[in-house]
């Protein structure tokens, strides 16, 4: 099995005036598993086994959020924000094939980009989908026809990335479903291959069994450290990186539920998005409203401090642990941004004070991995 090491490199393009030349300054903290590089020097994260690689934008624009649920999206006024997100040098697209019309979207945006942007800038630009089949037989075929449909929705020869997502660990066809992508990847289909919410044990299984996968994308927050109790291990053993979703909890790590009141119906904000509702069901299994406060708090401290905002701090915190390659915040296309929020992360030094801070806050949650399971479990529960 190749071992491959991550590597973060900082890019100039002038022409599109995404990213200046700054200096470098590197520094160390004895409380974060990585180190931590100023200015916009980790915009960028190479994803890599053996030959494979892709490099990305480490906060990735999610598009779960394209899917409903959210707000009636516009497919013009969403194709717009795309190239705003893009122009702001927020180049990295993650969408699934059942998110709705992400896929769609998607190709619409990257034709916009080959006809109005110059050829350099296009080579920024990176669409990551994910396949989430049924668990049935994985025959060639199948898997086959099921890639070209995601390639013609996003308009691409080839897949920057295709993630894959497997409901159930008691079929092993997981292994021959990935084989095949595999074998796509050969044949130009597919640029890397990578994995959605696997275990530490089948993300095991899988290397050993010869499959490059780059990256597993994972829920990862301040509140839900699951990943770095088993997962980061191996990735730090094996190069392979973890992409994060979760990592501002559907907005709930954000100044807007500072101090909110959710047991009095219409006194604060509602839970009116899945994301919310999902990502307060976390919170009650960590430990409860009232102690998320304390976290709330704790964060808006640093956030002032450092004059960001508290899902500026959130992203930053998960971006510094061991094995993290990017961190996904969600994007409501054409009804809301953060782009100044997100822009922000790459800039934020979190200090050693800013670190014991969080960690003294965190601590008094439950270990969501006794609680819950390894990464992906959320999924598997009976």
């Amino acid at each position: 099995m190749p071992v491959s090491v991550h590597s973060v490199i900082a890019t100039n393009l002038a022409t599109t005036g995404f990213y200046r030349n700054v200096s470098r300054r590197r520094i160390g903290s004895s409380s974060v598993n990585c180190s931590v590089e100023t200015k916009e020097a980790d915009r960028w994260a190479k994803l890599k086994n053996g030959n494979d690689s892709l490099e990305i934008c480490r906060v990735l624009n999610g598009m779960w959020q394209t899917s409903g649920g959210w707000g009636k999206i516009d497919r013009n006024g969403a194709v717009e924000a795309m190239l705003r997100y893009a122009d702001a040098g927020l180049s990295t697209f993650d969408m699934a094939d059942h998110y709705g019309p992400a896929e769609d979207l998607y190709g619409i945006f990257i034709n916009r980009v080959r006809r109005e942007r110059p050829p350099e800038y296009l080579e920024k630009i990176k669409g990551l989908t994910k396949w989430v089949p049924p668990p049935v037989k994985m025959t060639s075929s199948y898997v086959r026809q099921n890639i070209d449909i995601s390639r013609k929705r996003m308009d691409v020869a080839s897949l920057d990335m295709l993630q894959f997502h497997w409901w159930d660990y008691a079929n092993d066809g997981y292994l021959d479903a990935l084989k095949h992508l595999t074998d796509l990847k050969e044949e130009g289909k597919i640029k890397t291959v990578a994995l959605t919410n696997f275990d530490t044990k089948r993300l095991e299984i899988i290397l050993e069994n010869g499959i490059p996968v780059v990256s597993n994308q994972v829920q990862h927050s301040i509140v839900d450290m699951r990943p770095q109790q088993r997962m980061a291990q191996l990735c730090e053993l094996t190069g392979v990186k973890l992409i994060t979703y979760g990592t501002v909890m559907g907005g709930l790590l954000s100044e807007k539920f500072l101090d909110a009141n959710l047991t009095i119906p219409f006194a604060g904000p509602s839970l009116n998005t899945p994301s919310l509702q999902k990502y307060k069901r976390m919170v009650d299994a960590w430990g409860g409203w009232s102690l998320f406060q304390g976290l709330l708090r704790t964060m808006k401290s640093i956030a002032t401090k450092h004059g960001v905002s508290i899902p500026t701090v959130a992203v930053r915190y998960v971006l510094d642990q061991q094995g993290v390659g990017g961190s996904m915040i969600g994007v409501r296309l054409g009804l809301a941004e953060h782009i100044q929020d997100a822009n922000a992360i790459f800039s934020l030094v979190l200090d050693d004070e800013d670190v014991n801070s969080i960690q003294e806050a965190t601590k008094k949650g439950k270990n969501l991995l006794q609680v819950i399971g390894d990464c992906g479990d959320e999924y598997r529960r009976v």
